[in-house]
């Protein structure tokens, strides 16, 4: 709350919060951005499992699926770690 006070009615021309606007504000990031568990660092733990899954297959493909999995990645995210061309 202190923090939306402090920079947004400056910078994006936004209302102060009070305390249950704040509250409601937190409460909807967490639905919207799924931090209703237990513990902090449940979140991280997914991610590597997911990093290491998607390791071991990497590992498993052959030369030509690496290819068309690197076609389809910067199809559809545009490269890999490169800013996509602006036309």
């Amino acid at each position: 709350m202190f923090l939306w006070n402090w920079i947004l009615p400056e910078v994006a021309h936004a209302g102060k919060l009070n305390y249950w606007q704040a509250l409601g504000l937190l409460v909807l990031c967490r639905l919207l951005f799924g931090n209703f568990k237990k513990g902090g660092h449940e979140g991280h733990n997914g991610f590597r499992e997911r990093a290491r899954s998607m390791r071991a297959k990497w590992e498993t493909m052959d030369d030509e699926e690496r290819v068309k999995f690197k076609e389809e990645y910067k199809r559809r995210c545009g490269g890999w770690g490169h800013h996509r061309n602006k036309e």
